[in-house]
């Protein structure tokens, strides 16, 4: 019989593929800035991109109809509330998430 040498292409431990879903959870909650970071995009967009779009959108119509600043201004503050709108939902996604973990850390008897 011949012994088989680990070659570079054999993996040690796990194949990645079967991680279980509580393993993968795991792995990302030990990274405890990836969810700061992910709301800081996601808030950041929500800020960038309805101004971005009031910007252009409204220096070409005041040109277009010749009315200079005025659709400009009505276009940034509709931006304004639709930002508004737009961070207050990824934040109350995010606090249920967190009330949601702070409740099954209870239940579980403060396990981490």
């Amino acid at each position: 019989m011949v012994e088989r040498s680990p070659d570079k292409t054999e993996a040690d431990g796990p194949i990645p593929s079967t991680r279980t879903r509580m393993e993968e959870e795991k792995r990302l909650k030990s990274k405890w800035w990836a969810m700061s970071l992910e709301i800081f995009g996601q808030v950041s967009a929500w800020v960038a991109g309805p101004i971005i779009a009031a910007l252009i959108a409204g220096k070409a119509l005041d040109r277009h109809f010749d009315t200079a600043p005025w659709i400009f201004l009505a276009l940034t503050a509709l931006s304004f509330f639709i930002s508004m709108i737009g961070i207050w939902r990824i934040l109350a996604k995010y606090i249920k998430t967190i009330e949601k973990e702070i409740k099954e850390k209870k239940e579980n008897g403060g396990e981490h």
